[in-house]
């Protein structure tokens, strides 16, 4: 997985620029605001159709334009794809890959592999559950398009649901019939979506571990644990426990839209008890175990964005990261960073080439 040309127009902050890439590791150098991560995230918007940091697709549109457009040459296998993303102001999104619109966006993803790692995904700690079930879809969903159609069709009956809820409470009445109905699909899709999940973190857990110890060398332990109602109880039983709660709510209290993560350090919560640097170093394992778990699968390399992510390492796990990545076979890395010297010196520990765009 390599990209060679990417071309932006009005994304974000920037108006208009093009960049060709022969390095596999290509260095956004610039001060704060002047839109480096914007061009790691214009990368990420052509492999999941979204950006990583501003889902709202209008507020993506330069401030004063009507459209924004980012196009990108990759090469995959040995086979060159063009894709295009654009966006006008009242108006849907479109997706081409070689000139060809798609028909359903979800078609897209999984072709190009990616994997982000950025100063944001220290809400995976800190946020709510949402986030880190987000990090478990988007994984499998790269590798795994019935388990991304299972998905979307489960929240789409998880919100009928909800809103039915919502109109018996409204109207001060109840149809269990009407319920039932949606009770019967998702109890026949959550069960796919929890064993996958499951045996996905049986895989995921282990090179998580292995990735954490080669940059920490071996100084903490650390585990992920996973939570569903459905290692209780199958998805009828728990719909029927939890009516009374769900009339009440006005909306669906269990489920697999409730699975969640926890993260632990010497086997204490990291988001209590973990330090900036344990934290961080806990988060660039995590995205580096998505990596080698994607590649494993499809294998492909997938590109890897680190945005800013030196900021609160010291310079020998800089140095480290930079190694575990080169020394894995990485194909192709894009680094943005405030401090040129300060990537200068962690590229000095690999051979590879790179090359430095100074956005300044």
């Amino acid at each position: 997985m390599f990209l060679k040309k990417l071309s932006l127009n009005n994304y974000k902050n920037i108006e208009a620029s093009r960049f060709d890439f022969d390095a596999p590791i290509n260095c956004f150098i610039g001060n704060n605001g002047i839109g480096k991560s914007n061009v790691l995230d214009s990368i990420y918007h052509l492999a999941f159709t979204k950006s990583y940091f501003n889902p709202s697709s209008q507020q993506n549109i330069q401030f004063g334009k009507d459209f924004f457009m980012i196009e990108g040459q990759f090469q995959i296998n040995n086979k060159y794809e063009k894709i295009n993303c654009s966006l006008k102001k009242g108006q849907k999104k479109v997706i081409k890959r070689n000139g060809k619109r798609y028909g359903r966006i979800t078609n897209h993803i999984g072709l190009i592999p990616l994997v982000i790692i950025s100063p944001a995904d220290r809400n995976l700690i800190i946020e709510g559950s949402s986030t880190r079930r987000k990090f478990i879809d988007g994984v499998i969903g790269q590798t795994d398009k019935d388990y991304l159609k299972t998905l979307v069709d489960y929240n789409k009956t998880l919100a009928q649901r909800n809103a039915l809820l919502k109109y018996f409470a409204i109207n001060r009445t109840f149809n269990r019939d009407n319920l039932e109905i949606y009770n019967h699909q998702m109890n026949e899709l959550s069960e796919p979506i929890f064993k996958k999940r499951k045996a996905f973190m049986e895989v995921f857990i282990p090179i998580f571990k292995q990735r954490y110890d080669s940059i920490s060398a071996n100084t903490e332990s650390v585990d992920i644990r996973y939570y569903s109602d459905l290692n209780k109880s199958d998805m009828n039983k728990l719909l029927s426990q939890n009516l009374e709660r769900d009339k009440i709510l006005q909306h669906t209290s269990v489920g697999v839209h409730k699975d969640d993560l926890d993260f632990e350090i010497t086997e204490v919560p990291i988001k209590k008890f973990g330090s900036q640097g344990q934290q961080k170093t806990f988060l660039i394992a995590l995205k580096l175990a998505q990596f080698d778990f994607i590649k494993k699968i499809v294998n492909v390399n997938p590109i890897v964005l680190l945005d800013d992510i030196f900021d609160k390492l010291d310079q020998n796990r800089v140095s480290q990261t930079i190694k575990l990545l080169k020394n894995k076979n990485i194909g192709q890395i894009f680094i943005s960073d405030t401090n040129e010297d300060r990537v200068k010196i962690a590229l000095s520990s690999t051979s590879s080439k790179y090359e430095i765009f100074n956005l300044n």
